[in-house]
């Protein structure tokens, strides 16, 4: 194993003191321009790497921040992360990507990792119904941004999407195309953004005059097979329903699936539309209408958010509440003859 230079290795070779190795690489003004031009060159020569954490437990800054997500293998993350890391690239900051797989304790991992990196910032979609490891990051003066699934918390901004009016969209739509007996793959409705799903699909239901069925609604985990499962389950019942609205593209795609199985017909038999606008439901042969959430832009306006925060001097005592407007695509998965590509 190759040995890792130090600045004492330097300093031996130039016959010079650490103190002024380490003047010269942190560009001390009291340090000649030969003598660091000298340092840098030699260092360079011997493969020196400086240790990023001390220089930031140093400074107080590294220049990195941390992003934490349920899931990387969504194009809703992924574009997220992109948008963060598009704004945020120009300014020197790098992004530490953490996931969680929807687990609590993974969750607390993470945040506990990105703090002992010494993180200048953290963003995160949470899996947790626990605040206590977001008290720990505030504690640390450590700006905090959520985005997507967010925790109403006092001095904490976020970038979300009123998801209560996406599924207001989404249900009236089917409504509107005829549908009378809806069914509602929920997700973990511990979690706002699938609370206020749920909520706003009781709301068209009501404003409706379509009475709420209980049994219509299956808590799913954003996957392909829950989709399955659930339609199994709800073809079983005595009168099954005409429509589903999903919380989950990937949801959405595993009934269709599975109603495909059967010999149903989407969206003559059933009507199915999800959320989140997934690529996949765009390019397949029956495309999939669903509720876009513009992941791209929450990237981008939480990264400014958090600029705005660091660049303050009370830091995370700036709390910006920022709600996207959802946008309806209608595909052909729903009854609805027009579309939007």
């Amino acid at each position: 194993m190759r040995k890792k230079i130090t600045i004492y290795d330097i300093a031996t070779k130039l016959n010079i003191t650490a103190a002024t190795v380490s003047r010269a690489l942190n560009n001390n003004p009291n340090i000649s321009s030969s003598t660091k031009e000298l340092v840098l060159e030699t260092a360079e020569k011997m493969g020196y790497e400086q240790n990023k954490l001390a220089l930031a437990l140093k400074s107080g800054k590294s220049n990195n921040v941390g992003v934490v997500v349920p899931r990387i293998d969504t194009n809703f993350f992924g574009s997220v992360i992109r948008g963060i890391e598009e704004e945020l690239t120009p300014f020197g900051y790098h992004v530490i990507i953490c996931q969680t797989n929807n687990d609590q304790e993974k969750e607390n991992a993470n945040i506990d990792a990105l703090l002992n990196s010494q993180v200048d910032g953290i963003f995160i979609s949470t899996s947790s119904n626990d605040i206590k490891s977001f008290e720990r990051i505030l504690k640390k003066d450590v700006p905090l941004i959520f985005f997507d699934r967010k925790k109403t918390m006092n001095n904490v901004s976020s970038v979300t999407i009123n998801d209560f009016e996406g599924g207001y969209k989404a249900t009236q739509h089917l409504i509107d195309n005829g549908c009378e007996r809806i069914a509602h793959f929920s997700g973990d409705l511990n979690i706002e953004i699938f609370s206020d799903r749920f909520a706003g699909y009781k709301q068209a239901l009501s404003d409706n005059g379509i009475d709420y069925i209980e049994e219509y609604v299956i808590k799913t985990r954003s996957n392909i097979e829950d989709g399955k499962k659930a339609i199994k389950k709800l073809l079983k019942l005595k009168n099954p329903p005409d429509a589903i609205f999903s919380s989950s593209d990937w949801d959405a795609l595993g009934a269709i699936q599975e109603l495909k199985s059967k010999n149903l017909k989407v969206p003559e038999d059933v009507s199915v539309i999800g959320f989140s606008n997934e690529p996949f439901t765009k390019f397949m042969e029956l495309s999939i209408s669903t509720i876009d959430q513009f992941p791209l832009e929450m990237g981008r306006i939480a990264a400014k958010v958090f600029l705005e925060q660091v660049n303050n001097s009370e830091k995370v005592k700036i709390e910006k509440k920022v709600v996207l407007d959802p946008e309806l695509i209608i595909r052909k998965s729903t009854k609805k003859t027009t579309s939007k590509v």
